[in-house]
This record gives structure tokens, sequence and C-alpha cells, in this order.
């Protein structure tokens, strides 16, 4: 071999790895864009609005005195707005212990909730019964209606049977309401229900290079959120134990379960916070928008509504103003939003 094969062999394995590099180097450029190693801004931050901040006032904001506002943990109970009731009257009290021991399996009836309530005959609160108590007196409820309907006949007659065994297992007298009474007021809530639920909801579109599922994690970990029950699901958690998350985004669960989820491009994220499910005190839809308006800038994203139409500042105004007139139906009646009420209704 002489030396100009040589030289043009030398030459052509340094075009092919060109190649090599270049192909390599075209394909992640065109691929979705991923996280970057993480800095000081990778730590968690307040979303904050489009806004001018105020001035220092050496006084708490609002997000301060959240932030030490004690945790509140809710338990559903027993509401003659949301549950059809049945009285339990016993001779004499009984202890929790035995109680607990005949309560029903389950605390559903088809789609609805089932609680029963004892009377503490040394407090006179009605709660759920706890062992080493002893009780004068019970309830037991339904739900009336929730995001899957009102109760129907079914349901109820599975109700009345279930409070009829724990009566006769408890030795108690049991009086239960009208069935048409109850399917009445049933219908009437569940009409209500439905005129006043809202699920805000905005999307955030890529502008140009589609995102991966870790550079949508590292962006959305910036502003609060952490990582759902469920593939694709982010929240940002309520300050309040056991409630329901402030904000929720979303994005393509089949690309969070990819083996390769890098790889997988998402080009739409969605941004949604429930509305009867959170305390108006959380400020839920300024978390909204500035989250929303956060992430846009940090994603290269733009904001959209559920037609695909851009939503600018105005828009969330517009949006606000309506908020306030449904945040005054539910609290007109007894179902403030956030309230334990409503999110047993809405749920």
């Amino acid at each position: 071999m002489n030396s100009l094969t040589v030289a043009l062999a030398s030459l052509g394995g340094v075009v092919l790895a060109g190649v090599v590099a270049h192909g390599a180097w075209t394909a992640r450029k065109a691929g979705p864009k991923r996280a970057t190693a993480p800095t000081s801004r990778d730590e968690p931050r307040e979303p904050v609005l489009d806004e001018v901040a105020p001035e220092p006032s050496g006084e708490a904001s609002p997000d301060e005195l959240a932030a030490l506002r004690p945790a509140r943990r809710y338990a559903p109970r027993l509401d003659a707005l949301l549950d059809a009731l049945a009285t339990l009257t016993i001779e004499a009290p009984i202890s929790g212990d035995m109680v607990q021991g005949h309560l029903p399996a389950t605390r559903r009836v088809g789609s609805k909730v089932l609680l029963i309530e004892g009377l503490n005959a040394e407090t006179g609160d009605w709660e759920a019964p706890v062992a080493g108590a002893r009780y004068s007196q019970f309830q037991a409820g339904v739900q009336l209606a929730n995001r899957t309907g009102a109760l129907n006949e079914i349901e109820y007659s599975e109700f009345v049977q279930r409070v009829q065994a724990f009566a006769d297992a408890i030795a108690a007298m049991v009086d239960v309401p009208d069935m048409l009474e109850v399917m009445a007021r049933a219908r009437e809530l569940d009409a209500f229900a439905g005129q006043h639920d809202a699920q805000l909801a905005v999307h955030l579109h890529a502008r140009a290079a589609a995102w991966s599922v870790g550079y949508i994690q590292q962006h959305a970990r910036r502003q609060g959120f952490v990582p759902g029950v469920v593939a694709g699901r982010l929240i940002l958690p309520s300050r309040d134990e056991g409630a329901p998350p402030v904000l929720t985004l979303t994005f393509d669960s089949q690309a969070a379960l990819a083996d390769q989820p890098d790889v997988a491009a998402v080009r739409d994220v969605t941004l949604t916070f429930d509305v009867p499910q959170t305390d108006p005190s959380a400020e839920p839809f300024a978390a909204w928008q500035a989250a929303a308006q956060a992430l846009a800038a940090d994603m290269d994203a733009e904001i959209v509504d559920d037609n695909g139409r851009p939503l600018s500042a105005e828009g969330f105004a517009g949006i606000r103003a309506e908020l306030a007139k449904l945040y005054e139906a539910l609290a007109a009646r007894d179902l403030a939003a956030g309230s334990s009420a409503a999110r047993r209704l809405f749920s």
C-alpha cells in the first residue's frame, strides 16, 4: 500500500468520524430539550405575577403568614345539607369498642359516601366512633350527590339496608327519611353542583423545540411542584394536611412511562386548579396565573386556552372576575370553596 493510499484511507476515516459526530450532534439538537445539571436556580421558588413587587413594609407578607398558619386536617363529617340522615336510638350508652366491631365494612354505597357518627356521652360532640369513648345516640348519612351524579334509588335502598344491619347489631331503633323526599333533594343538589362546578385549565404549548420529561420536571420543581402519584402528574401541594393540591400540572403519561423519558418528546402541558376543592385563602388563582407565566417564560411556551387561543393578562383578569361570582354563589349556599362540604360535594 503506497503513501497516497494510506493518506486517502486516513482522510476517509476522519471524514467518517466527522459525519458520525455531526449526526449525533444533529440528532441531539433535533430532540426534545433536556434537563440541565442542577444549579442554585433549581431551588424551589414561589411563582410571581408579572407585576412590580411591592416595597418592603416590615410586616409579614400574606405568603409568609400562610406559611406560619398551622396545618389543618380535613375529615368528612355528616352534614344535613349534603346527606340524607337516619337517626338511631339506644336505651343506654354503649362503648366505642363495641360499636367499631359492627360498623359497615365499607364506607360507600355505590358511588356515594356512607358515614356513621355517635354522640359522645361525655363531651356531647358528634364524632366518628372511637375506642374508649361511650355513645348515647347515633346518626348515619349517605351523600346526596357528588361529581358522579345524584343519589339514586338503588344506592339509597342499599344505605337503608346497611343502617338497619348496624342498628340490629347494637340493639338500636332506626328512623330513616322518606325515599321520595331524599331523591328530590338529591336531584336539586346535583343540579346546583352541575351549574357551579369549575376546574380552570390553561395549556402551555412549546413554541419551538419539544420538551423531555426531565426538562418539564426540572422547571416545574423550580415553581414548587412535586411528583404526584400518577405518571405525568405534578402537584403544588397545599399547606393543610390532607387537603387537595393547590395546582396540578399534567402531561402525556405515555411519555412519562417511556423506557427513555428524555427522548420522548412532549409539546403540551396542562396547568389546572379545582375551584370548589381549593380554599381561596391559598390564593389558587394567583398561583395558577403566576405559575403559567413563569413556566411559559422559562420553557419558551405559549399560554393558550382549551380552544388553542392565546391567553393574555387581560384574559386572566376576565377569568378572575367570573371566579369571584362563582365564589359568592358557593358561599351563599353554605358551600364555600375549600370547605369540607364543598370538597365532599365536588368529589
